[in-house]
């Protein structure tokens, strides 16, 4: 009855609420009544919607109940098995949208892979087992060879030949006056064929290494060109800036556009070379092209080898013991004139050969009527002699490895003086390329002092009230200052490590070079230190 008469006290109350009351509202001593029965209506009316919402829960409760004892909980494992696979799809398929990482190579494995692959060295070392094949075949001449051989036939009146069965002959050389000289020959062309590689494998070392050297260079001044082409893009946008505010002149935004366009040739000029370097060692390596990525801290130290002192005569001697070009060049020379001296022995000069001879001869034909005391098996063992007292083409052959011979130490001295003259003005040009990179070098450092003082100036002020304040134009100009002056430098230093290596490659050096090379993640490389990255 309380409540009831609470509800209905709330209802005649709720049109006063929501509308103007009819009535007049009553003094402030009277009220209190009137709030004290809207308190409880209030309160009721919360009781009843919390009531409600019990009253609700507990359905919802008991249909999930229902659901539940119906079989809807094996319907939600398969959607909570659904929608783990789709996620998981989903990641995989993310993972595989992502760019793959590019491992790095070191220099000692590029060398490694190139002297395994590279076309050439390949070329020279099946020239060195061609030549080692000479060898043997010059010294086989004196071991004894079997030949098994016959001639069956019918005869009719005298016999012609021999009715062998089968036969067996052996030969061999025992001594010839131009054989020696033919296997000095074969083992000085051995000789050479092992500079020759020896050689092939320093020029493919000096090939690759520079090709990698470069390559990384490369990437370091594309990624140098990258920050200057960000520094010149807001210098265009300061230019315009001025430009419309009357600041400035247009030439100055055209000097800027200039400036931006140049870098940006330079830029893709350099990517292009990087791809043709990477298509080159994938050539020389076997290895994939976009798998070259150079470790610019797995390159030695190029210091070059000391200065040859004294005349051009005591630079042709070093030159002649360290080149292997050099030293294969008077080999094969050598070779030469072994086999010009034997064949000038050839004329006059006894040739003695073993030779041993067994036949079973056939009963069947008519030999035994016309020899007396035939019999099949016979055997016969002997050495023959030979002395040629004239042969016309001996004479010609040995004429012309004559002049095979002289030819050849010819070209010998030839090699020799060529690689001693450029030994010679590759020193001399040493001096000139280290001065280069000394100026490139300083020219770099007053480039990043210069953007320091711009920059702090910028941020805390001159300090002179009478010189005229910095601006972000002087800023930008100094970044793109600073990273050109970057790029000229690592040009520079580039140029003295190929005069240095092509210098070690000449003296036979640069083997040991190689050995040195840092393998992956060592030491940072001297000869093209990180510049410091100016921050905007």
């Amino acid at each position: 009855m309380f409540f009831n008469k609470l509800l209905g006290q709330g209802r005649e109350e709720e049109p006063g609420q929501d509308g103007e009351s009819a009535q007049a509202p009553a003094p402030l001593r009277s009220s209190r009544p009137a709030c004290k029965e809207a308190k409880l209506s209030a309160a009721w009316r919360g009781f009843r919607l919390t009531f409600s919402a019990s009253r609700e829960a507990g359905g919802i409760e008991k249909q999930s109940k229902e659901i539940h004892d119906s079989g809807a909980s094996e319907i939600m494992r398969q959607a909570r098995r659904r929608c783990a696979g789709i996620a998981a799809l989903m990641g995989f398929l993310a993972l595989l949208a992502q760019p793959p990482a590019q491992a790095q190579l070191s220099l000692s494995t590029v060398l490694d892979m190139a002297l395994r692959n590279n076309p050439t060295v390949r070329m020279s070392a099946a020239d060195l087992r061609r030549a080692e094949a000479g060898v043997q075949e010059s010294v086989d001449v004196y071991k004894p060879n079997l030949v098994l051989g016959s001639s069956l036939g019918e005869t009719y009146g005298f016999p012609l030949g021999q009715p062998e069965v089968f036969s067996l002959t052996s030969q061999s050389l025992a001594f010839s006056f131009s054989q020696r000289d033919y296997v000095r020959s074969a083992r000085m062309a051995l000789r050479a064929a092992q500079l020759q590689l020896a050689d092939t494998r320093q020029q493919s070392i000096l090939d690759v290494a520079l090709k990698y050297i470069e390559l990384a260079k490369v990437g370091r001044q594309i990624a140098a060109l990258g920050q200057e082409k960000e520094s010149v893009e807001r210098l265009v946008e300061i230019e315009q800036d001025r430009v419309t505010a009357g600041r400035d002149s247009k030439i100055d935004l055209t000097k800027a556009q200039l400036t931006g366009a140049q870098v940006q040739l330079q830029q893709l000029q350099l990517i292009d070379r990087a791809d043709v370097l990477r298509a080159e060692l994938a050539h020389l390596t076997g290895l994939q092209a976009a798998d070259m990525t150079p470790d610019p801290s797995s390159i030695p130290a190029t210091a070059g080898s000391q200065p040859l002192e004294g005349n051009l005569a005591h630079i042709d001697s070093s030159v002649a013991t360290g080149s292997s070009s050099v030293k294969a060049a008077y080999a094969t020379a050598k070779s030469k004139l072994y086999t010009a001296f034997g064949d000038s022995r050839q004329n006059f000069r006894p040739t003695v050969s073993f030779v041993a001879n067994y036949g079973l001869f056939a009963s069947f034909n008519n030999y035994s009527q016309y020899y007396l005391h035939f019999q099949e098996n016979n055997f016969g063992i002997g050495v023959q002699i030979q002395i040629p007292l004239f042969n016309a083409a001996h004479k010609a052959q040995a004429q012309d490895s004559s002049a095979q011979a002289a030819h050849a130490a010819a070209q010998a001295d030839q090699v020799r003086d060529q690689t001693s003259e450029a030994v010679l003005e590759l020193q001399k040009n040493m001096a000139e390329l280290k001065a280069q990179v000394q100026v490139a070098q300083l020219q770099n450092e007053l480039a990043q002092d210069q953007l320091e003082v711009v920059t702090t100036q910028l941020q805390s002020g001159s300090g002179n009230p009478q010189q005229p304040p910095l601006t972000p134009k002087d800023e930008e100009q100094a970044r793109i200052d600073e990273r050109a002056r970057y790029v000229d430098l690592l040009d520079s230093k580039f140029r003295l490590t190929q005069a240095q290596l092509t210098l070690m490659r000449t003296l036979g050096e640069i083997d040991e070079w190689a050995k040195s090379a840092v393998p992956l993640g060592g030491a940072a490389s001297p000869g093209f230190p990180a510049s410091p990255t100016p921050q905007p």
